[in-house]
């Protein structure tokens, strides 16, 4: 499905990043993966938040493979928990220039590298199409990239580039485990009423898995989703809301 396509995906060294990658070399693509974290095994450790390193990490990939089919805009923190009037606004301009400020310089540096057929597929959340509460921040970094998503797909559609958003559901894995910890905290219930929340939200009554959200982007990024656009697509078994407690 991927074979010969080259593809970047940031956030590669983990959890969704590392899945992504693992399913689009096990489609056929060679992958560029990225990371900020030194001690994980990727092509490259960079700070996509910084300008100066996105351009070193695309002039490093389209150099190791030759060009770049695909890009995967993965990176994203978890942002603060707690109610708008206790948030540390630092922390809220943090988690807004990791989330949307990364996938807008990572696609600003890809576009002049991708050819007719190109494709980008940007990590969202279901908070990108959810209130949240108790997650401002990171809700509203997410419905940017949602409006992103729709903008870059109406500018690059004449040249053939194709945007997309995916929205993972409740992934199971440590990062999430550290979001009910810490919205335990916030709400005083118990981390087990905050999963079993988690789980109760979704019509399925399910957590998904890394491995659905990279099967899901190598569609994407695929031939077989040629003219497939502008689009959002859960990956999540139907949430209903982000509403926990």
């Amino acid at each position: 499905m991927l074979e010969g396509k080259r593809i970047v995906v940031t956030g590669a060294g983990a959890g969704i990043g590392a899945a992504i990658a693992a399913a689009a070399r096990r489609y056929g693509a060679v992958v560029f993966g990225a990371d900020i974290d030194p001690d994980t095994a990727v092509d490259g450790h960079y700070n996509v938040a910084d300008e100066a390193d996105v351009a070193r990490l695309f002039e490093a990939a389209a150099a190791k493979m030759g060009g770049i089919d695909g890009l995967v805009n993965n990176v994203g923190i978890a942002g603060p928990t707690g109610g708008v009037e206790d948030l540390d606004p630092a922390a809220f301009d943090h988690c807004v220039r990791v989330n949307v400020g990364s996938t807008f310089r990572c696609t600003a540096a890809a576009v002049p590298l991708l050819g007719e057929g190109g494709s980008i597929v940007n990590i969202v959340s279901t908070a990108g199409i959810f209130g949240y509460p108790l997650r401002s921040p990171y809700a509203a970094s997410k419905w940017a990239v949602v409006g992103l998503t729709k903008t870059w797909a109406m500018e690059l559609g004449g040249r053939r580039i194709r945007v997309n958003a995916v929205c993972p559901g409740t992934v199971e894995g440590p990062r999430m485990e550290g979001v009910i910890e810490r919205e335990a905290t916030a709400t005083g219930a118990s981390p087990a009423a905050i999963k079993a929340g988690y789980t109760a939200q979704v019509s399925m009554r399910t957590l998904v898995t890394g491995t659905d959200i990279g099967e899901a982007c190598a569609w994407l990024l695929s031939d077989a989703a040629r003219y497939v656009s502008g689009q959002v697509l859960s990956v999540d078994g139907n949430t209903e809301t982000l509403r926990t407690v």
